[in-house]
């Protein structure tokens, strides 16, 4: 029995060189081929993740950036481009796009501050060669390694452009409203001593009148004169009060008929006494039959005196402003303000109606009076256009419809 048992081990033993799995030959191959299963399954679940996270990266509305450890990018959406199409190219340094003038500037960098491992929201300014300022929010968050090594850092650029400009102009519009508010009050306060001096004047002459012994006296000779200077010009001062303040009255929304001679007229006395200083010349031809127009009168009046404010602006030193009204074939009342001014670049017609964008000299105007005036005409239905040529003036068209009868 034991010599049968041994035998047989022998034979299991012979068996085991012969199929080669004393050395685990055909184990180490079948160990091999699994891992190279397991290894395809798993590089074709890191695609599909790889795909999947390449497209919620560029489905991202927001500038998208992923920078190593040295402040290089390394990855950017197809966003980035449209902003920053130079700044932002795989390689550059985040010195190109946030510090240019230094070599590094952690305390301004958002991200060096990441790569530090602070969670960075700023906002900053991009002002290019050519063309308008564009604002940004940029929110910087680090990318922590897991194996403890340096932090990568991943950027994050909003474009709130529009939203900054916005806030602007009722930043401007607030002001603008406080202005209204002062001129209406310095108005009143100047409008009530205007009245004592008015009727003084006035009770003055009723007495030379009605008294022989004034009239007669021949030291009292210009006085009349004089009288109806002070009568004729105090009520010239309240007209103009009174535009002042009609101007300055806030809109309540509401629409009435309006004469557009009228409204122009109102604006004229505001702006008179600056042609007069400025040796401008204001020539009117102001059709006496011009039919209503339906609108708000508070915007008309802003439209008429951004028109006539950009005309006086234009003209350096002396020169000529034209008021033109008339009825067109299509019944719309139409009004025109021709200046000699300097005139608008071909380049810049375009964008005379965009909000802050401007052509004036610093100090001179914000960019706001023809946006604005703008979106008053189209709200009433008309439409607003230019002709213009350096050097020469501009000519600004507005028409409204006419009031149906």
């Amino acid at each position: 029995m034991d010599k049968i048992a041994i035998r047989t081990k022998l034979d299991e033993s012979s068996l085991e060189r012969l199929l080669g799995l004393d050395n685990s030959k055909i184990g180490f191959y079948a160990e091999v081929k699994q891992k190279i299963h397991e290894l395809e399954a798993a590089n074709l679940g890191l695609r599909s993740k790889s795909s999947e996270l390449q497209a919620m990266f560029d489905s991202i509305s927001d500038g998208v950036i992923v920078y190593d450890s040295s402040g290089i990018v390394q990855h950017r959406n197809h966003v980035c481009p449209q902003y920053f199409p130079q700044q932002t190219l795989p390689g550059c340094s985040c010195r190109e796009l946030f510090h240019p003038e230094h070599e590094s500037a952690p305390h301004e960098c958002p991200v060096e501050r990441a790569l530090a491992g602070e969670r960075v929201e700023i906002s900053i300014t991009s002002l290019p060669a050519e063309g308008k300022a564009r604002y940004f929010d940029v929110t910087a968050t680090p990318i922590e390694d897991s194996k403890g090594g340096q932090n990568r850092t991943l950027l994050f650029l909003r474009d709130v452009t529009e939203k900054r400009l916005q806030e602007l102009q009722l930043i401007q519009a607030e002001k603008l409203s406080s202005i209204g508010v002062l001129a209406a009050g310095v108005a009143h306060e100047i409008n009530n001593p205007l009245s004592s001096v008015a009727g003084y004047a006035e009770a003055l002459l009723r007495r030379f009148k009605e008294e022989e012994g004034l009239a007669t006296d021949p030291r009292l000779d210009a006085f009349p004169k004089y009288l109806q200077v002070i009568v004729r010009e105090s009520y010239r001062c309240k007209g103009i009060i009174d535009s002042l303040l009609s101007f300055s009255r806030k809109s309540d929304g509401s629409v009435s008929n309006i004469n557009v001679n009228e409204i122009l007229t109102e604006v004229l006395e505001l702006v008179r006494y600056k042609s007069h200083y400025d040796r401008i010349e204001i020539q009117t031809s102001l059709q006496s039959d011009l039919p209503d127009v339906i609108g708000d009168p508070t915007g008309l009046r802003q439209v008429c005196m951004n028109l006539l404010i950009n005309a006086h602006q234009a003209i350096q030193g002396s020169g000529l402003v034209e008021i033109t009204t008339r009825v067109t074939r299509q019944s719309k009342v139409m009004f025109q303000i021709k200046d000699s001014g300097c005139g608008i670049p071909r380049d810049a017609i375009d964008q005379i109606w965009d909000p802050f964008f401007t052509t004036k000299n610093v100090g001179q105007g914000n960019g706001l009076g023809l946006a604005v005036t703008y979106n008053i005409i189209k709200r009433h239905g008309g439409d607003i256009s230019v002709e213009s040529q350096v050097g020469k003036g501009s000519k600004f068209t507005v028409r409204i419809p006419a009031c149906q009868k």
